[in-house]
């Protein structure tokens, strides 16, 4: 995939590639409920892609328990994987998290993580694939 260029299908070309939670999570920006997702408590090793487009978004080596219920990650496995909207729903201000690649909501990175960054990004799991290291 070229890193400049955007992955773009419609709703019902999207509906017909994903699962409704993962299309209501990743293309209508909903979220899942805590400590429901396939991978907040998973501890492989491996690379977490986007539900819709594929691209590589984090590495499990920036995956940390956060105790919130969502897969957290202090770092996107670089710096082009996942971009930021400013998300003023539900009577406050979030920077949202959104794949670079095809702009499909990931959840939201918040000032509050550990180090190097500080930063926690809170994912839906719905919105990720784990590809697992060969063991």
């Amino acid at each position: 995939m070229n890193s400049d260029e955007k992955t773009i299908r419609s709703d019902d070309e999207w509906r017909e590639k994903l699962s409704e939670e993962e299309f209501q999570v990743a293309r209508c920006s909903a979220t899942e409920a805590a400590f429901s997702g396939r991978y907040w408590d998973e501890k492989a090793a491996g690379t977490y892609h986007c539900i819709c487009c594929d691209a590589k978004l984090f590495s499990s080596e920036s995956k940390y328990d956060s105790g919130t219920g969502w897969p957290s990650f202090f770092a996107p496995i670089n710096e082009d994987a996942v971009a930021e909207n400013v998300d003023s729903s539900h009577g406050m201000v979030r920077r949202e998290s959104i794949c670079a690649h095809c702009d499909a909501h990931l959840g939201h990175v918040f000032p509050d993580g550990p180090q190097p960054s500080g930063l926690r990004y809170c994912m839906n799991s719905a919105s990720l694939r784990l590809e697992k290291d060969d063991e």
